[in-house]
């Protein structure tokens, strides 16, 4: 399992280091791992497409809260989105988990994993089931494409950074 420092450091890295790692879950005494494969980066009050870009509020507390815990909320009505907290106590940065390798797009993500707002503020680890491990996969640099993120355009030039990474050779 990765350790919470793997989290308390630059959203970025952590994005970027995420890709070839397993997510597990453990649902009903059943435990499944999927290689992690996209990710987008969300990171502090000052980029318009994340969450805390208006402070802190009852939705976004989690994100100002310690690396290596879930921030799961609501999108569009229907959606559960599951992303883990990165970088120090009370800088709100986290990487949204967009896809593995068996599951493309978030809400299908945690549709498939039975991932609900129930995890929102609870630490990535086996006593919440649901956790990221090492895989002993070793994803190379050339092997990731970073482009813009997905559905942020209402955040003008911050739309624009390329701060989503797909691992195109899995």
């Amino acid at each position: 399992m990765l350790p919470t420092q793997f989290f308390n450091r630059d959203v970025q890295k952590v994005a970027e280091l995420l890709l070839g790692a397993y997510l597990v879950r453990r649902v009903n005494g059943k435990t499944i791992k999927y290689i992690i494969t996209e990710v987008e980066a969300y990171d502090g009050v000052h980029d318009k497409a994340c969450h805390a870009c208006k402070g802190r509020t009852a939705r976004t507390e989690v994100m100002f809260g310690p690396a290596g815990h879930w921030y799961v909320y609501l999108c569009y009505g229907m959606y559960d989105m599951l992303n883990i907290v990165t970088g120090p106590k009370d800088y709100p940065a986290a990487v949204l988990i967009r896809g593995t390798q068996e599951i493309t797009g978030p809400g299908r993500l945690t549709k498939t994993l039975k991932i609900t707002r129930a995890l929102n503020g609870k630490k990535a680890d086996k006593k919440n089931g649901l956790w990221i491990e090492k895989s002993g996969i070793k994803v190379l640099k050339k092997e990731i494409l970073r482009t813009p993120r997905i559905g942020v355009a209402y955040a003008g030039e911050w739309a624009k950074k390329p701060w989503r990474f797909v691992w195109v050779s899995k």
